[in-house]
C-alpha cells in the first residue's frame, strides 16, 4: 500500500525532478498546499498572498523506501535554515514545509529534523503542519525539468540539486538513471 508525503522545498520543479529519480517513488505531482484560496494558480501563489506554498505530493512504496529516507533526501536537496527562500526564489510560497499526513509522520518528521538541525549546527525553519487540502498545479509545471532540461533555472538550480542527489543517494537512484 502507497504512502504519501507533501513537502515544501521552495520551487516545485527543483523538488518534483528529484524525487522522480527516488527509487520506490511511484508518482510525484506539484501542486500547492496550506492556503486559504480554493483551487489556487501559479499566478495568484507567486503573489505570496494566498498563504500557499509550492509543494509536492509524493506517493511512495513503503515497502522499498521509509518516510524517514524520503525526509533524509528532502532535507538533503533544499535549505531548510532559511525563512520563505530557496536561493534567488524568495517568497512565503517557498517555505520549507511538511505536511504530515498521521501522527506517525509527524513523529517522524520531528526526529528527522531534529537530527538535521544537530547535524547542521544552526536551527532548521521547515515548518511542521498537519495535512491540508492539496491542489494540483496546472499541467506546464509537471515534469518540468524533464520538458525544459536546457532552460536556464534548470540547468543553474535543478541539476546541481539533481547532482547533489546523485552523489549523496547513488543506492536510491531509480532504475532509468
Amino acid at each position: 500500500m502507497s504512502e504519501i508525503a507533501v513537502l515544501g522545498g521552495g520551487c516545485f520543479w527543483c523538488t518534483e525532478a528529484v524525487f522522480k529519480k527516488v527509487r520506490g517513488v511511484e508518482r510525484v505531482r506539484p501542486g500547492y498546499a496550506g492556503g486559504h484560496l480554493a483551487n489556487p494558480d501559479y499566478e495568484s501563489v507567486c503573489s505570496g498572498g494566498t498563504g500557499h506554498i509550492e509543494v509536492v505530493e509524493v506517493q511512495f512504496d513503503p515497502s522499498i523506501i521509509q518516510y524517514d529516507t524520503v525526509l533524509e533526501i528532502f532535507f538533503a536537496t533544499h535549505d531548510s535554515t532559511t525563512l520563505n527562500r530557496q536561493g534567488a526564489d524568495v517568497g512565503p510560497q517557498y517555505a520549507s514545509a511538511i505536511f504530515y499526513q498521521d501522527e506517525r509522520q509527524k513523529g517522524v518528521a520531528e526526529n528527522v529534523m531534529a537530527s538535521v538541525q544537530e547535524a547542521l549546527g544552526r536551527p532548521v525553519v521547515t515548518q511542521l503542519r498537519p495535512a491540508e487540502p492539496f491542489w494540483v498545479a496546472e499541467a506546464v509545471h509537471h515534469d518540468y525539468y524533464a520538458r525544459h532540461p536546457y532552460q536556464g533555472y534548470c540547468m543553474a538550480v535543478i541539476e546541481p540539486k539533481l547532482a547533489k542527489f546523485r552523489q549523496r543517494y547513488r543506492e536510491w537512484l531509480a532504475e532509468e538513471e
